[in-house]
Protein backbone atom coordinates (compact mmCIF):
# COMPACT_ATOMS: atom_id res chain seq x y z
CA UNK A 1 0.00 0.00 0.00
CA UNK A 2 0.81 3.60 -0.82
CA UNK A 3 2.06 5.92 1.80
CA UNK A 4 -0.51 8.12 0.20
CA UNK A 5 -3.29 5.64 0.63
CA UNK A 6 -2.13 4.55 3.72
CA UNK A 7 -2.63 8.21 5.26
CA UNK A 8 -5.53 8.34 3.06
CA UNK A 9 -7.03 5.03 5.10
CA UNK A 10 -6.16 6.58 8.79
CA UNK A 11 -7.36 9.87 8.08
CA UNK A 12 -10.65 8.64 6.49
CA UNK A 13 -11.07 6.37 9.52
CA UNK A 14 -10.78 9.64 11.68
CA UNK A 15 -12.41 11.96 9.57
CA UNK A 16 -15.48 10.05 8.76
CA UNK A 17 -16.59 9.43 12.58
CA UNK A 18 -15.64 13.08 13.63
CA UNK A 19 -17.84 14.94 10.79
CA UNK A 20 -20.01 12.18 9.35
CA UNK A 21 -19.20 13.15 5.79
CA UNK A 22 -21.87 12.46 3.38
CA UNK A 23 -21.25 12.42 -0.51
CA UNK A 24 -23.52 13.05 -3.19
CA UNK A 25 -22.82 13.03 -7.33
CA UNK A 26 -20.37 10.17 -7.24
CA UNK A 27 -21.77 9.02 -10.45
CA UNK A 28 -20.13 12.06 -11.89
CA UNK A 29 -16.99 11.06 -10.85
CA UNK A 30 -14.28 10.40 -14.14
CA UNK A 31 -12.45 7.50 -13.03
CA UNK A 32 -9.39 7.24 -15.37
CA UNK A 33 -8.36 10.36 -17.87
CA UNK A 34 -6.73 13.62 -16.85
CA UNK A 35 -9.00 15.67 -14.13
CA UNK A 36 -8.78 19.18 -12.60
CA UNK A 37 -10.65 18.44 -9.37
CA UNK A 38 -12.24 22.64 -8.28
CA UNK A 39 -13.64 22.89 -5.30
CA UNK A 40 -14.92 26.03 -3.27
CA UNK A 41 -12.21 26.17 -0.15
CA UNK A 42 -14.49 27.40 3.39
CA UNK A 43 -11.54 25.57 5.76
CA UNK A 44 -8.14 24.09 6.06
CA UNK A 45 -9.36 20.41 6.26
CA UNK A 46 -11.14 20.94 2.33
CA UNK A 47 -8.55 18.60 0.66
CA UNK A 48 -8.05 16.06 3.15
CA UNK A 49 -11.64 15.61 2.92
CA UNK A 50 -11.90 15.43 -0.80
CA UNK A 51 -8.90 13.39 -0.57
CA UNK A 52 -10.76 10.87 1.90
CA UNK A 53 -13.94 11.17 -0.44
CA UNK A 54 -12.13 10.72 -3.72
CA UNK A 55 -11.61 7.26 -5.41
CA UNK A 56 -8.41 8.63 -7.20
CA UNK A 57 -5.36 9.81 -5.88
CA UNK A 58 -4.80 13.48 -6.08
CA UNK A 59 -2.29 15.65 -6.04
CA UNK A 60 -3.12 19.13 -4.46
CA UNK A 61 -1.63 22.50 -5.66
CA UNK A 62 -1.14 24.72 -1.84
CA UNK A 63 -0.19 27.64 -0.75
CA UNK A 64 3.60 27.74 -0.46
CA UNK A 65 3.44 29.19 3.50
CA UNK A 66 2.75 25.30 4.27
CA UNK A 67 5.99 24.43 3.12
CA UNK A 68 7.73 26.23 5.63
CA UNK A 69 8.35 23.92 8.09
CA UNK A 70 10.47 21.18 7.08
CA UNK A 71 8.65 18.34 8.39
CA UNK A 72 4.79 19.26 7.08
CA UNK A 73 6.97 20.14 3.75
CA UNK A 74 8.24 16.42 3.36
CA UNK A 75 4.90 14.94 4.54
CA UNK A 76 2.75 17.37 1.91
CA UNK A 77 5.25 16.25 -0.77
CA UNK A 78 5.02 12.62 0.04
CA UNK A 79 1.05 12.94 -0.07
CA UNK A 80 1.80 14.62 -4.07
CA UNK A 81 1.36 18.27 -2.87
CA UNK A 82 3.43 21.02 -4.62
CA UNK A 83 3.63 25.05 -3.64
CA UNK A 84 2.03 27.79 -5.31
CA UNK A 85 2.09 31.46 -4.14
CA UNK A 86 -1.05 32.62 -4.67
CA UNK A 87 -0.02 36.32 -4.57
CA UNK A 88 1.98 36.38 -8.00
CA UNK A 89 1.99 34.36 -11.37
CA UNK A 90 3.79 31.34 -10.33
CA UNK A 91 5.25 29.46 -13.37
CA UNK A 92 7.03 26.36 -11.31
CA UNK A 93 3.20 25.72 -10.11
CA UNK A 94 2.05 25.68 -13.32
CA UNK A 95 4.50 24.12 -14.82
CA UNK A 96 4.17 21.16 -11.52
CA UNK A 97 0.04 21.03 -12.10
CA UNK A 98 1.05 20.21 -15.96
CA UNK A 99 3.30 17.12 -14.96
CA UNK A 100 0.34 15.78 -12.93
CA UNK A 101 -2.15 16.46 -15.28
CA UNK A 102 0.55 14.92 -18.05
CA UNK A 103 0.60 11.22 -16.27
CA UNK A 104 -3.38 11.56 -16.61
CA UNK A 105 -3.33 12.29 -12.71
CA UNK A 106 -5.68 14.19 -10.53
CA UNK A 107 -4.74 18.04 -9.49
CA UNK A 108 -6.52 19.50 -7.05
CA UNK A 109 -7.02 23.36 -6.73
CA UNK A 110 -9.29 26.12 -5.12
CA UNK A 111 -10.40 28.50 -8.21
CA UNK A 112 -10.47 31.21 -5.47
CA UNK A 113 -6.97 30.86 -4.08
CA UNK A 114 -8.09 31.06 -0.78
CA UNK A 115 -11.09 30.19 2.06
CA UNK A 116 -14.30 32.59 1.33
CA UNK A 117 -17.13 33.27 3.32
CA UNK A 118 -19.23 34.35 0.41
CA UNK A 119 -19.64 33.16 -3.26
CA UNK A 120 -18.49 36.22 -5.89
CA UNK A 121 -17.30 35.32 -9.42
CA UNK A 122 -14.64 38.17 -9.20
CA UNK A 123 -12.85 36.06 -6.89
CA UNK A 124 -12.00 33.22 -9.90
CA UNK A 125 -8.29 32.67 -10.68
CA UNK A 126 -7.38 32.79 -14.60
CA UNK A 127 -4.74 30.16 -14.22
CA UNK A 128 -7.55 27.30 -13.20
CA UNK A 129 -8.86 27.40 -16.58
CA UNK A 130 -5.46 27.63 -18.16
CA UNK A 131 -4.43 24.77 -16.70
CA UNK A 132 -7.41 22.61 -17.65
CA UNK A 133 -6.79 23.94 -21.59
CA UNK A 134 -2.99 23.73 -21.79
CA UNK A 135 -3.32 20.21 -20.12
CA UNK A 136 -6.38 19.10 -22.34
CA UNK A 137 -8.21 17.93 -18.87
CA UNK A 138 -11.73 17.69 -17.76
CA UNK A 139 -12.61 20.10 -14.99
CA UNK A 140 -15.01 18.79 -11.95
CA UNK A 141 -16.87 20.97 -10.13
CA UNK A 142 -16.80 19.79 -6.33
CA UNK A 143 -18.57 22.06 -3.75
CA UNK A 144 -18.34 21.21 0.52
CA UNK A 145 -21.03 22.06 2.78
CA UNK A 146 -20.69 22.68 6.63
CA UNK A 147 -19.32 23.79 9.04
CA UNK A 148 -16.68 22.06 10.27
CA UNK A 149 -18.16 21.62 13.54
CA UNK A 150 -17.38 18.16 15.56
CA UNK A 151 -20.10 15.38 14.96
CA UNK A 152 -22.16 17.64 12.36
CA UNK A 153 -22.17 16.44 8.65
CA UNK A 154 -20.11 18.19 5.90
CA UNK A 155 -21.92 17.36 2.92
CA UNK A 156 -19.26 17.00 -0.46
CA UNK A 157 -21.67 17.55 -4.02
CA UNK A 158 -19.38 16.05 -7.28
CA UNK A 159 -21.10 17.60 -9.89
CA UNK A 160 -20.81 16.68 -13.47
CA UNK A 161 -17.38 17.15 -15.71
CA UNK A 162 -16.76 20.43 -17.82
CA UNK A 163 -15.59 20.05 -21.06
CA UNK A 164 -13.52 22.92 -22.60
CA UNK A 165 -11.90 20.80 -25.32
CA UNK A 166 -13.74 23.26 -28.30
CA UNK A 167 -10.79 25.75 -26.16
CA UNK A 168 -7.99 23.60 -26.96
CA UNK A 169 -6.45 24.94 -30.54
CA UNK A 170 -7.46 28.50 -29.86
CA UNK A 171 -5.05 31.01 -29.02
CA UNK A 172 -6.50 32.77 -25.35
CA UNK A 173 -5.87 35.95 -23.28
CA UNK A 174 -6.24 36.57 -19.76
CA UNK A 175 -9.49 37.91 -20.12
CA UNK A 176 -11.04 34.68 -21.90
CA UNK A 177 -8.98 32.43 -19.26
CA UNK A 178 -11.14 34.69 -16.78
CA UNK A 179 -14.19 34.48 -18.02
CA UNK A 180 -14.15 30.54 -18.12
CA UNK A 181 -12.59 30.19 -14.82
CA UNK A 182 -15.46 32.25 -13.66
CA UNK A 183 -17.67 29.29 -15.52
CA UNK A 184 -15.98 26.58 -13.14
CA UNK A 185 -16.71 29.02 -9.74
CA UNK A 186 -20.35 29.27 -11.04
CA UNK A 187 -20.42 25.36 -11.36
CA UNK A 188 -19.28 25.23 -8.23
CA UNK A 189 -21.43 27.11 -6.62
CA UNK A 190 -24.38 25.91 -8.54
CA UNK A 191 -24.39 22.38 -7.16
CA UNK A 192 -25.55 23.88 -3.70
CA UNK A 193 -29.01 24.87 -5.23
CA UNK A 194 -29.21 22.05 -7.29
CA UNK A 195 -31.06 18.44 -5.49
CA UNK A 196 -29.60 16.54 -4.29
CA UNK A 197 -28.51 13.29 -6.58
CA UNK A 198 -29.28 15.54 -9.31
CA UNK A 199 -26.25 18.30 -9.61
CA UNK A 200 -24.16 19.27 -12.30
CA UNK A 201 -25.93 19.62 -15.16
CA UNK A 202 -24.11 21.90 -17.06
CA UNK A 203 -21.17 21.38 -19.97
CA UNK A 204 -22.03 17.90 -19.70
Amino acid sequence: MSFYKVVKTAAGFVFKIIYRIEVHGEENIPMDGRLVLCSNHIHNFDPLILSIVFPREVSWMAKKQLFKSKTLSSLLKKLGAFPVDREESDLSAIKNALKVLKKEGVLGMFPEGTRVKEFNLKNAKPGISLISIKSRSRVLPVYIEGNYKIFRKIKVYFGKPIDFSKYYDEKLGTEEYSRLSQEILQSIYSNKYKEEGKIGDNHS
